[in-house]
């Protein structure tokens, strides 16, 4: 089915079951703990293979350099050892989908904790054992490793965020020449720091051969690319390799691409003729995998005393390996703003330190908390409401192309129905002039803002003879209501209730999903059941002998004039297609919007920063299921409090590594540090987004929050901090004197 039109009226629009407050379908088998996780399919309940051998990778000591020799003799003689397999003995493997760092092979290193071991045994301890005996000689080499000391010699990225291209700059107006004249200015550096995706559940995989046909058992997000990349890396035919990943204990993005874990399991397997599981050790998260990379950010404004811009500048820093991506930080600033004199650029620093990648909103997390905090700036050298100064800045087209409009961008009212439920009137402008006992209270607020993009998604749909459903898919679940949305959507469809669907999920031998990832899962994994459905309702239809344009699909029947049958007697039927979308994504600007509120304590004391209620406003198009879309948002907000108050990977600079590569150092929020978290949906079908009329929303529940909490802390403080995380030691000291 290809979408190229507005959706008009639809079974979709009936919601009976669309639309409404639904539990997970799969929350039984995760609270029971009987979900089959990666690691956890082995024994009687959900083995997959038997026989299984335990993994252990060995990581590099150094960041920079050459393995100058490696002596596993000790290693291979300890108990339970089956085999080693070591990089001096792998040639280097072509790099996957999506990644730049040498997953294994070869003497280079090119970061910290690259894998240039694994150890097979009959247990785990064994495993871990032995690999500590491997003796390696290192010949280091110096890195580059402080952003801070590249950044001046950085260059102007090109248009796809690389160094390859020519440099690429947003260049509308007269920047400069508007920005001296501008009556009101803000000129600020602004920095993010390094973060880790800290999911719960560590890469894993378990690996078997069958002959030449390979099945890895993994924790994946994207099962269709890493079935590519998993066969390209290991010299294979993709079709005799098999990608399963059925639950996901959350990816934030790393999970995007095929990591050690499982090319290791693979190749450990090979080695001693027997099935291979991989946990990744928690270290290795940070250090082998990838993260968000840190960036330096300048923001420039320029407005006339009424609030409206005129100049407008946003660059931004960040460093990656050689091949590496820039950090997209500012990609929202194209789209968010109107202003007539625009410049906006990203520069890109070489460094040695482990990957830079994809982590929950790329680009819009970490350039958000930087616009948003200039943008509260410029509010009170304006002595303007920081809600006014957006809704007048608010643009219904494309800034740098006026004759595309967004489809549906209704941002003002997310800030008004924000501040109104929130009690933003009782904000007091003045910062440093609310104060509970010891206690400094303030309250901020930021847009959120991020796109919503259209790709391709299929699905295979089965009547079985009882009438019941099944939808299969390799689409994957990573905690966000996958298995829910894509059987509440089979089932408004085919007229049936929510029991009456089976969906299976995760399997490369089904059809190619959108996968999880950048927000788009959701609206086209839904999209694509959608197209599958419209097939098999055809089917049912003409095998029943009815008109498949005027069939009604309702509580198991199909009806057509004076005519009903029940699905079950259409009998075993299957369909299988897939959304394709034309080109509406580029006549219209598809996004999403959100109004973040936050109001925050402060002790005058120790300086320690208490979130105490936040509030998002968002608009997504439809809402599949407010209870999973809830869920995608909070969890997206209590992500904004941990960049804004404490996530931050230290780097040791001398020789190259997250220092803190582990959840006792590496510090993410807790409940305790999370209040209540008030969730509002505006309801605003996209017509142009997809036949469902829903656009991504998960990624929006984080996209702004940092900057929520930060300007929230200005508010109660009058200090302004523009380095993140807000730690206490950074505005302890300038904090008011306690009476």
């Amino acid at each position: 089915m290809k979408f190229e039109q507005a959706a008009g009226t639809n079974p979709i629009d009936r919601q009976k079951i669309i639309g409404q407050p639904t539990s997970r379908i799969d929350g039984p088998l995760k609270t029971t703990g009987t979900a089959p996780y990666a690691h956890e399919r082995h024994g009687p309940n959900h083995g997959v293979v038997p026989n299984q051998s335990y993994g252990y990778i060995l990581g590099a000591g150094i960041a920079k350099g050459r393995v100058a020799s490696m002596d596993t003799q000790e290693a291979a003689r300890a108990p339970g050892v089956l085999g080693i397999v070591t990089t001096l003995e792998q040639e280097l493997l072509p790099p996957g989908q999506g990644i730049v760092a040498n997953i294994f092979g070869g003497a280079e290193i090119r970061h910290y904790h690259q894998a240039i071991a694994v150890v097979m045994a009959e247990t785990f301890e064994q495993a871990r054992a032995a690999a500590n005996m491997i003796r390696v000689d290192y010949d280091r080499a110096d890195g580059r490793f402080d952003l801070a000391t590249l950044a001046p010699q950085a260059r102007v990225a090109d248009e796809s965020g690389k160094l390859k291209g020519e440099p690429f700059k947003v260049e509308v107006g007269d920047f400069a020449g508007a920005f001296a004249e501008a009556p009101v200015t803000v000129d600020a550096t602004y920095t993010t720091a390094d973060e880790s995706h800290a999911m719960m559940e560590p890469f894993a995989s378990i690996a078997a051969w069958e002959g030449e046909k390979l099945t890895v058992w993994t924790s994946n997000q994207m099962i269709a690319w890493s079935k590519g990349s998993l066969a390209k890396m290991l010299g294979m035919k993709p079709e005799n390799v098999r990608l399963d990943s059925p639950f996901i204990g959350g990816g934030f993005g790393a999970k995007l691409w095929v990591r050690a874990d499982a090319v290791l399991a693979a190749l450990g397997a090979k080695k001693v003729g027997r099935p291979v599981r991989i946990a990744m050790q928690r270290p290795l998260v940070a250090n082998n995998t990838s993260h968000r990379p840190a960036t330096i950010q300048q923001v420039k404004l320029g407005a006339t005393p009424d609030g409206r811009l005129t100049a407008f500048h946003h660059s931004s820093t960040s460093g990656n390996l050689p091949g590496g991506d820039v950090e997209v930080a500012t990609q929202q600033s194209r789209l968010l703003y109107a202003a007539p004199n625009r410049e906006i650029f990203m520069k890109l620093a070489v460094n040695d330190l482990p990957e830079g990648n994809a982590m929950r909103a790329p680009g819009e997390a970490p350039g958000l908390m930087v616009l948003e905090m200039a943008m509260d700036e410029l509010a009170e050298k304006l002595g303007m409401d920081p809600v006014e100064l957006r809704i007048v800045n608010d643009t219904q087209v494309d800034p740098e192309k006026p004759e595309r409009p967004f489809s549906e961008r209704h941002l003002v009212e997310c800030l008004r129905r924000g501040a109104e439920e929130f009690g933003w009137n009782r904000r007091n402008p003045k910062p440093a002039q609310v104060r509970d006992g010891r206690w400094l209270v303030g309250m901020g607020m930021a847009t959120g803002f991020r796109n919503s993009m259209a790709t391709k998604s299929a699905a295979r749909v089965r009547l079985q003879r009882d009438g019941s459903l099944v939808v299969e898919t390799d689409m994957t679940d990573i905690g966000t209501g996958t298995y829910t949305i894509l059987a509440q959507t089979a089932a408004e469809m085919m007229g049936l209730p929510l029991d009456r669907v089976t969906v299976r999920l995760g399997d490369s031998d089904d059809p190619a999903s959108a996968g999880s990832g950048g927000q788009w899962g959701a609206a086209n994994s839904t999209s694509g059941v959608y197209a599958a459905c419209v097939k098999l309702r055809t089917a049912i239809a003409e095998k029943l002998g009815m008109d498949p344009t005027t069939a009604d699909f309702t509580d198991g029947e199909v009806r057509a004039g004076n005519r009903s049958a029940r699905l079950s007697d259409a009998g075993e039927l299957m369909a299988e297609d897939r959304i394709e979308f034309g080109d509406l994504d580029k006549q219209y600007q598809q996004s999403t919007f959100a109004g973040h509120f936050c109001e925050v304590a402060v002790d005058s004391y120790t300086g320690e920063v208490r979130v105490h209620r936040m509030l998002a406003v968002c608009e997504a198009g439809r809402i599949l299921n407010p209870v999973t879309a809830r869920s995608q948002v909070i969890g997206g907000m209590t992500m904004g409090v941990g960049s804004a108050l404490m996530e931050e990977l230290a780097v040791d600079t001398r020789f190259g590594l997250f220092v803190n590569h582990d959840l006792a150092g590496y510090e993410v929020p807790v409940h305790a540090d999370i209040p209540h978290q008030q969730v509002i949906f505006l309801d605003h079908p996209d017509d142009k987004a997809n036949p469902l009329k829903a656009k991504g929303v998960g990624e929006l529940g984080l996209c702004g929050v940092g900057a929520a909490v930060a300007n929230a802390i200005y508010n109660a403080t009058g200090v302004r901090v523009r380095d993140y995380p807000i730690t206490l030691d950074k505005h302890l000291e300038k904090l008011p004197q306690v009476a």
